[in-house]
C-alpha cells in the first residue's frame, strides 16, 4: 500500500477506568499492545468494538463496528455458551449437537487454502463443541480473516496453539496487513511479539502509552522496563494432606490400551502409559491430538474412562470406586474448568472451593483452610482482591485464582492443562517457579500440558507426545 487511511482516532479518552491520551489506527498497520494481567487490555478491546461509554474525550471511527473482528478468550467463551444453550433446547434433531465448523464460514470460502494452512480441513464437519480450545481459537481467527474484516483485534491469539499453528496464524496476519487490514494484538508476553509488528504500546493501570520506537528490538527493550519482578512466597501444606509415604499403590495413574472416539473419529487410539509417584509428566501434541482427552480419562471428566482400562490412585475406573475420594487427592486446572467456573462467588471462596472440589463454595471451611486460601492468593499476587467477585477479574487473573484453587490442598496428583494460558510473562514465570518448588517438596506429582517450548522444564521425567489422528 502506498498510503494509509485512518480507521480510528482516539483523543483524550476517559471511560470505565481506561485512559487514552492519543491513539490512531490506520490501514495496513500491525500493532502490539503489551500489558500485565489486570492492566486494562480487555477494556481496550471493548473500547475498539464500541462497548465502552465515553466519559470524556472522543472516539472518531471511520469504520463500521461490523468491520471489526474481536478474537479473545471472552469472545471464545461467548460462542461456547451460545452453543451450549443451543444444545440444551429442543431446536436440534436427535443426531445433532450444535453448529458444525463449516457453518461458521461462508460457502464460497470453504475451498480457501487458509483452512488447510490452519489444519482445520478435517474438522469442517465436526460440531463446534467437539473442538479443542486451540482448534476453536483457530476457527475464530479463520472466520475473521475469511470475512475480510478491516480491523482485527486479537487478545493473546497465540495462547493455546501448537507451534505450527502459531506460525500459520502469524503469517496469515502478516498477509492481511499487506492487503491493508489493520491488526491489533493485545499481548502479555514479549516473546509472542511477531517480527512484522511495527507499532507498539503498553497498558498499565488502565492507561495506554504509545511507544515511538524505530525497531522491534527497541520496543521489546522498552516494554521490558515496564515489568517489575515480584518476590514469590510459598504457602503451607494442609494438615489433612495424605503423606506420600503412606501411598501404597505402584502408580498414581495407569492407562492400558485406551481408545476414545467422538462422532466415529478416534481421538486417541490404543494408548498405554503410566505415572509413578513423583514421575512428573509433560504432555505435548498438536491442537486436537487428544491431550485434554487423556487428562479427562484420568480425572474422570471423559465419560469413556469407564469403558477403558484406567486406574487412578490404585482404583480401576468403573469398579465402584469413590469419585469424591479420588477427587480429594487430585487438583485440576483446565480450559474446560475455567469455562464452567461461572458461579457468583468472591475470589477467596473460589480458591477455598478447591478443598471441596466444587464450582463455588457451598460447604464450610475451617479457619486453617481460609488462612491457606489467603496464603495462596498472596502467592499469586491477588491477596488485595480476595473479596472481589471472581467474575470481575480479567481472564488472566481468573486463571491465577484457579491455579491457587488447584494447589491449595496439595494434591497427590496436580493436573495442569495449559495452566499458563492467558498469563503475562511475570505470572507465567511465577507458576513455573511454583512447579520447581512443588518438585522440591516431593509431595505432589505433576501432569502438565503445554505447547510452549520454554515450559518444558527439566523436572519432567516423562514426556508423552500425542500425534493427531485424522
Amino acid at each position: 500500500m502506498t498510503s494509509r487511511v485512518e480507521l480510528i482516532r482516539i483523543t483524550d479518552f476517559v471511560g470505565d477506568g481506561l485512559k487514552l491520551p492519543a491513539w490512531q489506527i490506520c490501514t495496513g498497520e500491525g500493532w502490539c499492545i503489551f500489558g500485565r494481567n489486570g492492566s486494562g487490555k480487555q477494556l481496550l478491546d471493548r473500547l475498539l468494538v464500541g462497548e465502552l461509554a465515553t466519559e470524556a474525550g472522543s472516539v472518531d471511527r471511520k469504520i463500521a463496528i461490523a468491520d471489526i473482528a474481536l478474537i479473545s478468550f471472552e469472545s471464545q467463551q461467548a460462542v461456547y455458551e451460545q452453543e451450549r444453550r443451543l444444545a440444551a433446547t429442543d431446536l436440534l434433531a436427535d443426531d445433532e449437537s450444535g453448529t458444525r465448523v463449516a457453518d461458521f464460514l461462508s460457502a464460497e470460502t470453504l475451498d480457501d487454502p487458509l483452512i488447510d494452512q490452519l489444519n482445520l480441513r478435517h474438522r469442517l464437519h465436526a460440531f463446534y463443541r467437539e473442538l479443542s480450545t486451540g482448534e476453536s481459537r483457530k476457527l475464530l481467527v479463520l472466520k475473521a480473516l475469511l470475512e475480510e474484516a478491516r480491523l482485527l483485534v486479537c487478545d493473546n491469539p497465540f495462547d493455546g496453539l501448537d507451534p505450527d499453528a502459531v506460525t500459520a496464524i502469524s503469517i496469515a496476519f502478516e498477509h492481511a496487513i499487506e492487503r491493508g487490514v489493520a491488526v491489533v494484538l493485545l499481548l502479555s508476553n514479549r516473546s509472542d511479539i511477531p517480527s512484522w509488528a511495527t507499532c507498539f504500546g503498553y497498558v498499565e493501570d488502565g492507561a495506554l502509552t504509545v511507544l515511538n520506537t524505530a525497531s522491534r528490538e527497541q520496543a521489546v527493550l522498552e516494554l521490558g522496563e515496564c515489568i517489575t519482578e515480584i518476590r514469590q512466597s510459598q504457602p503451607g501444606i494442609p494438615d489433612d494432606a495424605i503423606a506420600l509415604a503412606h501411598y501404597d499403590a505402584a502408580f498414581i495413574a495407569e492407562l492400558k490400551h485406551c481408545t476414545v472416539r467422538y462422532g466415529g473419529r478416534p481421538v486417541i487410539h490404543d494408548l498405554s502409559f503410566s505415572i509413578a509417584p513423583l514421575q512428573h509428566t509433560l504432555v505435548t501434541g498438536e491442537n486436537g491430538a487428544g491431550k485434554s482427552t487423556v487428562l479427562g480419562l484420568i480425572t474422570g471428566d471423559c465419560p469413556q474412562c469407564f469403558s477403558n482400562d484406567v486406574t487412578v490412585f490404585g482404583h480401576r475406573r468403573g469398579t465402584g470406586e469413590s469419585v469424591w475420594e479420588i477427587k480429594r487427592h487430585l487438583g485440576l486446572v483446565s480450559n474446560d474448568l475455567h469455562r464452567r467456573y461461572s458461579v457468583r462467588c468472591d475470589v477467596l471462596a473460589a480458591v477455598c472451593s478447591g478443598f471441596h472440589d466444587s464450582i463455588g463454595l457451598y460447604d464450610p471451611v475451617s479457619d486453617f483452610q481460609i488462612r491457606l486460601g489467603r496464603e495462596w492468593l498472596a502467592a499469586v499476587g491477588l491477596e488485595a482482591k480476595a473479596s472481589q467477585p471472581f467474575q470481575s477479574l480479567s481472564y488472566g487473573e481468573q486463571r491465577l485464582v484457579l491455579i491457587a484453587r488447584a494447589m491449595v490442598k496439595s494434591p497427590l496428583l496436580l493436573v495442569l492443562d495449559e495452566p499458563t494460558q492467558g498469563l503475562d510473562e511475570i505470572n507465567r514465570d511465577r507458576i513455573l517457579n511454583f512447579l520447581t518448588t512443588i518438585e522440591a517438596r516431593r509431595h505432589s506429582t505433576l501432569l502438565f500440558v503445554s505447547h510452549r517450548q520454554d515450559e518444558h522444564l527439566p523436572l519432567f521425567r516423562q514426556h508423552l507426545h500425542l500425534q493427531l489422528t485424522l
